[in-house]
Protein backbone atom coordinates (compact mmCIF):
# COMPACT_ATOMS: atom_id res chain seq x y z
CA UNK A 1 0.00 0.00 0.00
CA UNK A 2 1.25 3.52 -0.58
CA UNK A 3 0.74 6.24 1.82
CA UNK A 4 2.08 9.52 2.18
CA UNK A 5 5.66 9.29 3.80
CA UNK A 6 6.34 10.86 7.78
CA UNK A 7 9.59 13.27 8.38
CA UNK A 8 10.16 14.84 5.17
CA UNK A 9 10.26 18.48 3.43
CA UNK A 10 9.27 20.09 0.43
CA UNK A 11 11.70 22.15 -1.64
CA UNK A 12 11.46 24.06 -4.02
CA UNK A 13 11.48 22.68 -7.69
CA UNK A 14 9.20 19.79 -6.49
CA UNK A 15 12.25 18.56 -4.55
CA UNK A 16 12.11 16.98 -1.29
CA UNK A 17 14.61 15.66 1.55
CA UNK A 18 13.45 13.28 3.71
CA UNK A 19 14.50 13.08 7.75
CA UNK A 20 13.88 9.32 8.30
CA UNK A 21 17.58 8.18 7.86
CA UNK A 22 21.09 9.63 8.31
CA UNK A 23 21.06 9.42 4.51
CA UNK A 24 19.09 12.76 4.85
CA UNK A 25 18.20 11.88 0.75
CA UNK A 26 17.17 14.77 -1.32
CA UNK A 27 14.75 13.01 -3.63
CA UNK A 28 14.40 14.44 -6.95
CA UNK A 29 10.76 14.20 -8.71
CA UNK A 30 9.80 10.53 -9.91
CA UNK A 31 12.63 8.99 -7.93
CA UNK A 32 13.31 7.11 -4.88
CA UNK A 33 15.59 7.79 -1.90
CA UNK A 34 18.50 5.60 -1.26
CA UNK A 35 16.39 2.87 0.48
CA UNK A 36 14.19 2.11 -2.32
CA UNK A 37 10.95 2.38 -0.74
CA UNK A 38 10.35 5.85 -0.40
CA UNK A 39 9.56 8.26 -3.79
CA UNK A 40 8.75 11.47 -5.07
CA UNK A 41 5.81 12.35 -6.69
CA UNK A 42 5.02 15.50 -7.31
CA UNK A 43 6.95 16.86 -5.01
CA UNK A 44 5.04 14.69 -2.15
CA UNK A 45 7.47 12.01 -0.89
CA UNK A 46 4.91 8.59 -0.61
CA UNK A 47 6.50 5.17 1.42
CA UNK A 48 5.79 2.51 -0.87
CA UNK A 49 5.45 -0.19 1.53
CA UNK A 50 2.38 1.06 3.73
CA UNK A 51 1.54 -2.68 5.46
CA UNK A 52 3.07 -4.27 2.87
CA UNK A 53 4.69 -7.50 4.47
CA UNK A 54 7.02 -9.47 3.34
CA UNK A 55 7.81 -11.51 5.98
CA UNK A 56 5.79 -12.34 9.44
CA UNK A 57 6.31 -14.90 11.80
CA UNK A 58 6.28 -15.96 15.31
CA UNK A 59 9.55 -16.41 16.78
CA UNK A 60 11.37 -17.02 19.96
CA UNK A 61 12.10 -13.72 21.64
CA UNK A 62 16.23 -15.03 21.68
CA UNK A 63 16.67 -15.24 18.29
CA UNK A 64 16.27 -11.63 17.78
CA UNK A 65 18.27 -11.13 20.15
CA UNK A 66 17.00 -10.27 22.80
CA UNK A 67 18.11 -12.22 26.21
CA UNK A 68 16.93 -9.83 28.61
CA UNK A 69 13.60 -8.83 27.47
CA UNK A 70 10.44 -11.41 28.45
CA UNK A 71 12.93 -14.40 28.32
CA UNK A 72 10.86 -17.50 26.41
CA UNK A 73 8.47 -15.26 24.91
CA UNK A 74 7.02 -15.55 21.75
CA UNK A 75 7.37 -12.29 19.19
CA UNK A 76 5.05 -11.76 16.32
CA UNK A 77 7.81 -10.64 13.99
CA UNK A 78 7.24 -8.40 10.62
CA UNK A 79 8.96 -6.83 7.33
CA UNK A 80 8.73 -4.89 4.35
CA UNK A 81 11.36 -4.91 1.47
CA UNK A 82 14.27 -2.84 1.87
CA UNK A 83 16.98 -1.11 3.73
CA UNK A 84 19.04 2.29 3.98
CA UNK A 85 22.01 0.31 4.11
CA UNK A 86 23.68 -2.25 1.71
CA UNK A 87 25.95 -4.44 3.92
CA UNK A 88 27.84 -6.80 1.19
CA UNK A 89 27.52 -9.57 4.23
CA UNK A 90 23.88 -9.06 4.61
CA UNK A 91 21.82 -12.56 5.84
CA UNK A 92 18.61 -11.09 3.93
CA UNK A 93 19.79 -9.20 0.97
CA UNK A 94 17.04 -10.82 -1.62
CA UNK A 95 14.67 -9.08 0.22
CA UNK A 96 16.09 -6.00 1.89
CA UNK A 97 17.80 -4.67 -1.21
CA UNK A 98 15.14 -6.15 -3.25
CA UNK A 99 13.91 -2.27 -4.42
CA UNK A 100 17.61 -1.52 -5.19
CA UNK A 101 18.68 -3.80 -7.45
CA UNK A 102 15.06 -4.71 -8.88
CA UNK A 103 13.14 -1.46 -7.97
CA UNK A 104 10.32 -4.13 -7.03
CA UNK A 105 7.79 -3.83 -4.09
CA UNK A 106 6.20 -7.16 -3.06
CA UNK A 107 4.24 -8.74 0.01
CA UNK A 108 0.78 -9.05 1.14
CA UNK A 109 -0.60 -5.98 2.40
CA UNK A 110 -1.33 -5.86 5.72
CA UNK A 111 -3.50 -3.85 7.92
CA UNK A 112 -1.47 -2.79 11.15
CA UNK A 113 -4.33 -3.91 12.71
CA UNK A 114 -4.69 -6.90 11.65
CA UNK A 115 -1.21 -7.30 12.50
CA UNK A 116 -1.79 -6.67 16.06
CA UNK A 117 -4.89 -9.40 16.48
CA UNK A 118 -2.39 -12.15 14.65
CA UNK A 119 0.07 -11.36 17.54
CA UNK A 120 -2.76 -11.53 20.12
CA UNK A 121 -3.90 -14.52 18.98
CA UNK A 122 -0.63 -16.31 18.77
CA UNK A 123 0.07 -15.79 22.11
CA UNK A 124 3.07 -13.13 21.29
CA UNK A 125 4.43 -10.74 24.21
CA UNK A 126 5.65 -8.39 21.45
CA UNK A 127 5.56 -7.56 18.07
CA UNK A 128 9.29 -7.10 16.24
CA UNK A 129 10.11 -4.90 13.44
CA UNK A 130 12.88 -6.50 12.28
CA UNK A 131 14.02 -9.20 9.00
CA UNK A 132 15.73 -5.75 7.34
CA UNK A 133 15.22 -2.01 8.74
CA UNK A 134 12.14 -0.89 10.38
CA UNK A 135 13.56 2.63 10.04
CA UNK A 136 12.55 2.51 6.08
CA UNK A 137 9.14 1.22 7.09
CA UNK A 138 8.21 3.35 9.98
CA UNK A 139 4.88 4.68 8.97
CA UNK A 140 3.96 0.69 9.15
CA UNK A 141 5.73 0.45 12.41
CA UNK A 142 4.67 3.51 13.73
CA UNK A 143 0.62 2.72 13.46
CA UNK A 144 1.03 -0.64 14.16
CA UNK A 145 3.01 -0.44 17.65
CA UNK A 146 0.34 2.51 18.88
CA UNK A 147 -2.71 -0.26 18.21
CA UNK A 148 -0.30 -2.33 20.15
CA UNK A 149 0.43 -0.75 23.54
CA UNK A 150 -3.87 0.16 23.37
CA UNK A 151 -3.80 -3.51 23.25
CA UNK A 152 -1.04 -4.44 26.05
CA UNK A 153 1.71 -5.96 24.09
CA UNK A 154 5.15 -4.49 23.70
CA UNK A 155 7.17 -3.21 20.75
CA UNK A 156 10.47 -3.95 20.02
CA UNK A 157 12.95 -2.81 16.94
CA UNK A 158 16.06 -5.03 15.80
CA UNK A 159 18.07 -2.38 14.02
CA UNK A 160 21.35 -0.87 12.63
CA UNK A 161 21.00 2.35 14.25
CA UNK A 162 20.90 4.74 10.76
CA UNK A 163 18.46 6.49 11.98
CA UNK A 164 17.80 10.02 12.76
CA UNK A 165 16.87 11.46 16.18
CA UNK A 166 13.43 12.85 14.87
CA UNK A 167 12.60 9.63 14.26
CA UNK A 168 13.26 8.04 17.46
CA UNK A 169 11.88 10.66 19.09
CA UNK A 170 9.09 9.61 16.98
CA UNK A 171 8.87 5.58 17.95
CA UNK A 172 10.30 6.01 21.49
CA UNK A 173 7.02 6.31 23.30
CA UNK A 174 5.61 2.98 21.48
CA UNK A 175 8.92 1.00 21.95
CA UNK A 176 10.48 -0.73 25.19
CA UNK A 177 13.45 -2.24 23.55
CA UNK A 178 16.35 -2.11 20.69
CA UNK A 179 18.33 -4.47 19.50
CA UNK A 180 21.01 -2.16 17.54
CA UNK A 181 23.93 -3.71 15.56
CA UNK A 182 27.26 -2.05 16.08
CA UNK A 183 28.98 -3.36 13.13
CA UNK A 184 32.13 -1.69 13.45
CA UNK A 185 33.86 0.68 15.32
CA UNK A 186 35.75 2.28 12.15
CA UNK A 187 34.22 4.58 9.91
CA UNK A 188 35.90 3.26 7.23
CA UNK A 189 34.00 -0.39 7.54
CA UNK A 190 30.86 1.31 7.06
CA UNK A 191 31.30 3.31 4.10
CA UNK A 192 33.13 0.51 2.44
CA UNK A 193 31.42 -2.41 3.73
CA UNK A 194 28.02 -1.00 4.15
CA UNK A 195 27.62 2.23 2.65
CA UNK A 196 26.69 4.14 5.75
CA UNK A 197 28.75 5.76 8.47
CA UNK A 198 29.49 5.23 11.75
CA UNK A 199 28.70 8.45 14.40
CA UNK A 200 24.81 8.50 13.04
CA UNK A 201 24.99 4.73 14.55
CA UNK A 202 26.90 5.91 17.98
CA UNK A 203 24.59 8.76 18.13
CA UNK A 204 21.31 7.15 18.13
CA UNK A 205 22.45 4.45 20.80
CA UNK A 206 23.08 7.19 23.06
CA UNK A 207 19.66 9.21 21.90
CA UNK A 208 17.67 5.80 22.43
CA UNK A 209 19.40 5.30 26.23
CA UNK A 210 18.39 8.91 26.65
CA UNK A 211 14.70 7.69 25.84
CA UNK A 212 14.65 4.90 28.09
CA UNK A 213 15.01 2.41 25.36
CA UNK A 214 16.34 -0.90 26.29
CA UNK A 215 18.95 -2.02 24.63
CA UNK A 216 21.50 -4.82 23.64
CA UNK A 217 23.81 -4.44 21.19
CA UNK A 218 24.70 -6.99 18.43
CA UNK A 219 28.47 -7.11 16.71
CA UNK A 220 28.96 -9.56 13.67
CA UNK A 221 32.47 -10.59 13.96
CA UNK A 222 34.24 -11.24 10.70
CA UNK A 223 37.12 -12.46 10.11
CA UNK A 224 40.25 -9.64 8.91
CA UNK A 225 37.82 -6.80 9.00
CA UNK A 226 36.34 -5.59 12.14
CA UNK A 227 37.97 -8.14 14.60
CA UNK A 228 40.90 -6.85 16.31
CA UNK A 229 41.31 -6.95 19.50
CA UNK A 230 42.25 -2.38 19.31
CA UNK A 231 38.46 -2.23 17.76
CA UNK A 232 36.55 -4.62 19.86
CA UNK A 233 38.06 -2.36 22.92
CA UNK A 234 36.67 0.47 21.79
CA UNK A 235 33.46 -1.09 20.96
CA UNK A 236 33.44 -2.11 24.50
CA UNK A 237 34.38 0.73 25.86
CA UNK A 238 31.64 2.49 24.10
CA UNK A 239 28.79 0.27 25.22
CA UNK A 240 30.33 0.58 28.58
CA UNK A 241 29.61 3.98 28.46
CA UNK A 242 26.00 3.70 27.75
CA UNK A 243 26.07 0.97 30.95
CA UNK A 244 27.94 -1.98 31.86
CA UNK A 245 24.28 -3.76 32.19
CA UNK A 246 24.17 -3.05 28.26
CA UNK A 247 24.26 -6.53 26.92
CA UNK A 248 26.76 -7.17 24.11
CA UNK A 249 26.12 -9.91 21.52
CA UNK A 250 28.90 -10.87 19.15
CA UNK A 251 27.85 -13.26 16.89
CA UNK A 252 29.62 -16.05 14.39
CA UNK A 253 29.83 -14.49 10.82
CA UNK A 254 28.94 -17.19 8.31
CA UNK A 255 29.91 -16.44 4.07
CA UNK A 256 26.76 -14.53 2.84
CA UNK A 257 25.71 -12.43 0.22
CA UNK A 258 28.44 -10.32 -1.03
CA UNK A 259 31.39 -12.54 1.29
CA UNK A 260 30.66 -16.10 -0.01
CA UNK A 261 34.68 -16.46 -0.25
CA UNK A 262 35.02 -15.85 2.89
CA UNK A 263 35.50 -17.84 5.91
CA UNK A 264 33.23 -18.74 8.61
CA UNK A 265 34.60 -17.00 12.16
CA UNK A 266 36.76 -19.14 14.62
CA UNK A 267 34.77 -20.11 17.84
CA UNK A 268 38.12 -19.34 19.09
CA UNK A 269 37.78 -15.35 17.79
CA UNK A 270 34.65 -14.96 19.71
CA UNK A 271 35.90 -15.90 22.93
CA UNK A 272 38.48 -14.14 22.77
CA UNK A 273 36.33 -11.20 22.07
CA UNK A 274 33.51 -12.00 24.63
CA UNK A 275 36.57 -12.03 27.07
CA UNK A 276 37.30 -8.50 25.67
CA UNK A 277 34.01 -7.38 27.04
CA UNK A 278 34.11 -9.14 30.05
CA UNK A 279 37.71 -7.52 30.82
CA UNK A 280 36.05 -3.98 30.22
CA UNK A 281 33.65 -4.91 32.82
CA UNK A 282 31.12 -5.09 30.67
CA UNK A 283 27.67 -7.29 32.78
CA UNK A 284 26.61 -9.81 30.03
CA UNK A 285 28.89 -10.68 27.06
CA UNK A 286 27.28 -13.15 24.55
CA UNK A 287 28.53 -15.06 21.59
CA UNK A 288 26.05 -15.48 18.70
CA UNK A 289 25.37 -18.34 16.12
CA UNK A 290 26.70 -21.26 18.01
CA UNK A 291 24.28 -23.21 19.57
CA UNK A 292 25.51 -25.32 23.00
CA UNK A 293 28.47 -22.71 23.52
CA UNK A 294 28.70 -21.59 27.16
CA UNK A 295 28.53 -17.75 25.73
CA UNK A 296 24.93 -17.97 24.72
CA UNK A 297 24.19 -18.19 29.03
CA UNK A 298 23.81 -15.26 31.37
CA UNK A 299 25.35 -15.55 34.76
CA UNK A 300 24.43 -13.22 37.95
CA UNK A 301 26.77 -9.99 37.70
CA UNK A 302 27.00 -10.42 41.11
CA UNK A 303 27.82 -13.84 42.80
CA UNK A 304 28.54 -14.96 39.00
CA UNK A 305 25.75 -17.99 39.41
CA UNK A 306 24.11 -19.42 36.33
CA UNK A 307 21.43 -17.65 35.91
CA UNK A 308 19.77 -18.86 32.70
CA UNK A 309 21.38 -22.12 30.26
CA UNK A 310 20.83 -21.64 27.05
CA UNK A 311 20.48 -24.22 24.07
CA UNK A 312 20.39 -21.90 20.75
CA UNK A 313 16.89 -20.14 21.23
CA UNK A 314 16.02 -22.00 24.09
CA UNK A 315 16.05 -21.84 28.01
CA UNK A 316 16.90 -24.83 29.33
CA UNK A 317 17.64 -24.15 32.64
CA UNK A 318 16.00 -20.41 34.89
CA UNK A 319 17.29 -19.82 38.15
CA UNK A 320 15.87 -16.30 38.36
CA UNK A 321 13.39 -15.23 40.78
CA UNK A 322 11.19 -12.85 38.91
CA UNK A 323 14.13 -11.08 37.87
CA UNK A 324 16.61 -11.25 40.69
CA UNK A 325 18.90 -13.96 41.04
CA UNK A 326 18.12 -16.95 43.12
CA UNK A 327 21.03 -17.17 45.10
CA UNK A 328 22.15 -13.71 45.97
CA UNK A 329 18.87 -11.66 44.95
CA UNK A 330 20.33 -9.18 42.53
CA UNK A 331 18.03 -7.87 40.07
CA UNK A 332 18.90 -8.71 36.69
CA UNK A 333 18.84 -5.65 34.51
CA UNK A 334 16.16 -5.88 31.37
CA UNK A 335 12.21 -6.01 31.19
CA UNK A 336 10.86 -8.99 32.88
Amino acid sequence: MIREALLYEKLADFRVQCALCAHRCKINPDRRGLCGVRENRDGVLYSLVFGTLIAEHIDPIEKKPFFHVYPASRSYSIATVGCNLSCEFCQNHEISQMPRSTLMITGEDTAPAAIVERAINNDCKTIAYTYTEPTVYLETALETAKIACGEGLKNVFVTNGFMTSEAIEMMAPYLVAANVDLKSFRDEFYKKQCGGRLKPVLDSLVKMKEQGIWLEITTLLIPGLNDSPEELKDIAAFIFSLGPETPWHISRFHPQFKMLGMSATPVSSLHRACDIGKKAALNHVYSGNVPGDEGENTYCSNCGKLLMNRYGYRIIENHLSGNACFHCGKKLAGIF
